[in-house]
Parts: structure tokens; C-alpha cells; sequence
């Protein structure tokens, strides 16, 4: 049987504007905006030790995950320094709904982007000879 092995892209259509929009996730998120208008992401550029990979899921209709956004989807992000994310995006003025939460697979903090999309935070965990037992 034919399978899906991966995601090729995300694609947000925007409520307003979509360069404004693409923008705000250059400057806060560090995307690389290419000469097309989005950015690529190249799991070689990690520095996670997992080799790179993608989570895709459901969630429940009647769930509070996606809160306070009424979207039907949240996107999360692998990030390389959380420290350093949420320095940048408090000195920008941009409010942390919650975290960084500590997990067994790195750490997680939640925002919102100026069309009120959730947005996921990760900051895959960097894997010691100890974890790896």
C-alpha cells in the first residue's frame, strides 16, 4: 500500500496580510524567507540527535489543546535554543501563553501569532550517553 512518510509542507492562508503575516514569523521565529515568499526547513540544519522528524496527530473536538485559538490546527516548531526564543520574543513584546515546560523529549512553550494561530515551541532534547541506555 502507497503510505505518507512525511510532511512536505505548511501552508497558512492568512486572514489578512500573508507577507505581513510571513514576516512576523521571519522576525520572531527565525524562518529564512526565500525569493517565493515562505522559507524551507532542512532537518540537516537540526541539531538534534533524532535525525529530524514530525509528530502528526488529532485532537479531540470538544479538547482545550488549540486554546485560546479557534483554528483547527496548531503547528509546532522544532527551535535550537529556547532561552534564547523567549528572550527575543519577550523583548518583542510578544506574551508566552505558557512555559517552558519541561518534558522527556526537551522542552515546549506555547504563543500566538498576530492572527491568533496557536504556536507550538520545541526544543528537541540533546540526547547524553546516560539517556541513551
Amino acid at each position: 500500500m502507497a503510505r505518507v512518510t512525511g510532511i512536505g509542507g505548511v501552508f497558512i492562508k492568512a486572514h489578512g496580510d500573508a507577507k505581513a503575516l510571513a514576516q512576523w514569523y521571519s522576525e520572531h521565529l527565525g524562518l529564512d524567507l526565500q525569493e517565493f515568499g515562505g522559507a524551507v526547513l532542512s532537518w540537516q540544519d537540526d541539531t538534534a540527535e533524532d535525525g529530524g522528524l514530525t509528530v502528526w496527530a488529532t485532537a479531540d473536538a470538544d479538547g482545550t489543546w488549540f486554546d485560546p485559538s479557534t483554528a483547527g490546527f496548531m503547528i509546532n516548531y522544532r527551535i535550537d535554543d529556547m532561552d534564547g526564543m523567549i528572550a527575543q520574543l519577550k523583548a518583542a513584546g510578544i506574551a508566552i501563553l505558557k512555559g517552558p515546560d519541561t518534558h522527556e523529549n526537551g522542552r515546549f512553550a506555547w504563543i500566538m501569532d498576530p492572527e491568533g494561530n496557536k504556536v507550538e515551541l520545541w526544543e528537541p532534547k540533546l540526547w547524553d550517553e546516560t539517556d541513551k541506555g
